[in-house]
C-alpha cells in the first residue's frame, strides 16, 4: 500500500521527537499500521535549520498553511502551539479533508468544542492523546479501555514541572522562589511559567480529561484554577507532620447535581500512590463504578515520551483511515449527539475535607472561639496542632477538618479573621482521599 504521507507543522521539541521516532521506528510501526507512515513535508520559522535536521527525508517550508493545504498530505500533525494560529491551521485542514493530530491543550480547551464538530461534519478525525500527561495512554485508557464503565472521578498530577518544584520544596526545605528559579535553570520551567504555577496548564488538560470521562462538552471557562505560587513551606512541613503531602492535582467528579472541574494544591495521605509521585513524572487516577480505582503513571512531558504519543495516534488514524466515520471512536468517547450538557458546579457547590492554618495570639479562649465559628457552620475537627512561632506571644493552629461544603467554610474562614486574636489570613487546603 501507499504510505501515509504526514505534515508536520512544527519542528520544536516535540515535532523533531515526532520526527525521529517515526524514522527510527519506521519498521516496526509499519508492521503494527499496516502502511508505512512517513513525515514527507516539515514547516518551521528557521528553514536552514530545521532543513539541517531533516535532510532529504523531508521538504521544509515556512509557511505552513503550505501544508494544511497541500492535496498530497494525508494527515496533519499541529506541533506549533499556542491557540490562534493554531487554530487556523487545525480548521483549514480539517476543512482541506485532512486528519489532525495535535498535542495542543490550550487549544483543544478553547476551541475543541468548534474543531470536533467541524471534524464529524468533514467525516475526519482529530486525535490529541499527546495533548495530556504526555506520554502516558490517558486518553485511550479512559475513551477505550474503560468504556464499560461509568466513571466516578479522575484526578491527576498533570503538570511536570509544579510537581517537581513541590518535591524539592518538600525534599530540600526550600522557599517556592528558590526552587522555581531552580527549575528554570535545569529547563523544567518556561522563562515565563505562568501557566505551569498557576495552575492553567492543568486545567486545559483536565478539561478534555473531563469531557471525555463524562460526555459533557468541553467547559474550561467552567474550571476553578488555583496554583501553587503562595503556597508557604510551612505548609509543605506542617503536611507532612501530620502525615500528608501537598500536590497540585486536577480533579473533576460527576456528581448528581453537576460536574466538579477544579485544579489546586491538595493534601494527599503520605501512604498513598499519587502523594510519592515524585519529581517531574505524571500520574493520573481514574475510578470506575466497574473496575474500580486505576493508576496510569509515566512522563509527562519531554521530545520522545510525547512524541511516543503523537506517532501513537498517527497509527491509530492510518488504521481508520478508510474506515466509515460511524466506525471510528468518538471524539470525546461518547457519540456526539449523546454528549449532554450538564451543570459545571461552582468550587463553593463542592464538599470535601480541609487543612487550615492561621497564626493567633496564644492566649486563653483563642482556641474556643475559633471551634466555634467552626461548629456554627457545621465544620467537624479530625485534628489539631499548636506550633510556636518566632514571636512568643503567637502560635501557628492547624487544623484537618472531616468534609463540609466549602461555602460554609469560606464563611468561617471570613469570621476567624475578624476576631481580634488572630493576626494573619487563614491558609485554606483540600485534602483528598484518593482510594
Amino acid at each position: 500500500m501507499e504510505p501515509i504521507r504526514v505534515g508536520l507543522l512544527g519542528l520544536g521539541v516535540v515535532g523533531g521527537g515526532t520526527f525521529k521516532v517515526l524514522a527510527r521506528n519506521a519498521e516496526e510501526i509499519a508492521r503494527r499500521a499496516g502502511r508505512h507512515i512517513v513525515a514527507t513535508k516539515v514547516s518551521a520559522r528557521d528553514v536552514a535549520k530545521a532543513k539541517s535536521r531533516v535532510g532529504e527525508a523531508a521538504e521544509v517550508v515556512a509557511d505552513p498553511f503550505q501544508i494544511v493545504r497541500d492535496p498530497e498530505i494525508d494527515i496533519v500533525v499541529e506541533l506549533i502551539g499556542g491557540d490562534t494560529l493554531a487554530r487556523e491551521l487545525v480548521l483549514e485542514a480539517i476543512a482541506h479533508g485532512k486528519h489532525v493530530v495535535t498535542a495542543n491543550k490550550a487549544l483543544l480547551a478553547k476551541h475543541g468544542n468548534e474543531i470536533f464538530a467541524r471534524a464529524s461534519e468533514q467525516g475526519v478525525m482529530v486525535a490529541f492523546e499527546a495533548a495530556v500527561a504526555g506520554g502516558i495512554p490517558i486518553i485511550k485508557a479512559i475513551r477505550e479501555g474503560l468504556s464499560a464503565n461509568q466513571i466516578e472521578w479522575v484526578a491527576g498530577i498533570i503538570n511536570g514541572t509544579t510537581n517537581f518544584i513541590l518535591t524539592e520544596m518538600r525534599a530540600r526545605g526550600l522557599p517556592f522562589s528558590e526552587v522555581l528559579a531552580e527549575a528554570q535553570r535545569l529547563g523544567y520551567a518556561e522563562a515565563d511559567p505562568t501557566f505551569d504555577i498557576e495552575g492553567v496548564d492543568a486545567a486545559h488538560k483536565l478539561t478534555l480529561l473531563s469531557s471525555i470521562a463524562f460526555g459533557v462538552p468541553i467547559r474550561f471557562d467552567k474550571a476553578h484554577i488555583e496554583g501553587i505560587s503562595q503556597l508557604a513551606q510551612e505548609d509543605i512541613r506542617y503536611a507532612e507532620e501530620l502525615g500528608y503531602r501537598i500536590k497540585l492535582l486536577g480533579i473533576t467528579k460527576a456528581r448528581p447535581e453537576g460536574i466538579e472541574l477544579r485544579v489546586h494544591p491538595t493534601l494527599i495521605a503520605a501512604q498513598r500512590v499519587m502523594a510519592n509521585v515524585e519529581g517531574a513524572m505524571n500520574a493520573v487516577m481514574v475510578k470506575g463504578d466497574a473496575v474500580g480505582a486505576t493508576l496510569y503513571y509515566g512522563q509527562g512531558a519531554g521530545e520522545e515520551p510525547t512524541a511516543s504519543a503523537v506517532v501513537a495516534d498517527l497509527v491509530d488514524v492510518t488504521r481508520l483511515h478508510t474506515a466509515d466515520p460511524e466506525h471510528r471512536v468518538p471524539h470525546l468517547a461518547f457519540q456526539p449527539d449523546a454528549i449532554t450538557d450538564r451543570p459545571m458546579l461552582s468550587i463553593e457547590d463542592i464538599t470535601t475535607s480541609y487543612y487550615l492554618r492561621l497564626a493567633a495570639t496564644d492566649q486563653p479562649g483563642v482556641l474556643a472561639d475559633i471551634t466555634r465559628i467552626l461548629a456554627d457552620a457545621s465544620i467537624s475537627i479530625v485534628s489539631m496542632i499548636q506550633k510556636p512561632r518566632e514571636d512568643a506571644t503567637q502560635a501557628d493552629i492547624i487544623f484537618l477538618t472531616h468534609e463540609a461544603l466549602e461555602r460554609n467554610v469560606n464563611a468561617a474562614i471570613a469570621r476567624i479573621e475578624a476576631l481580634p486574636t488572630v493576626v494573619s489570613t487563614v491558609t485554606r487546603l483540600r485534602i483528598e482521599n484518593l482510594a
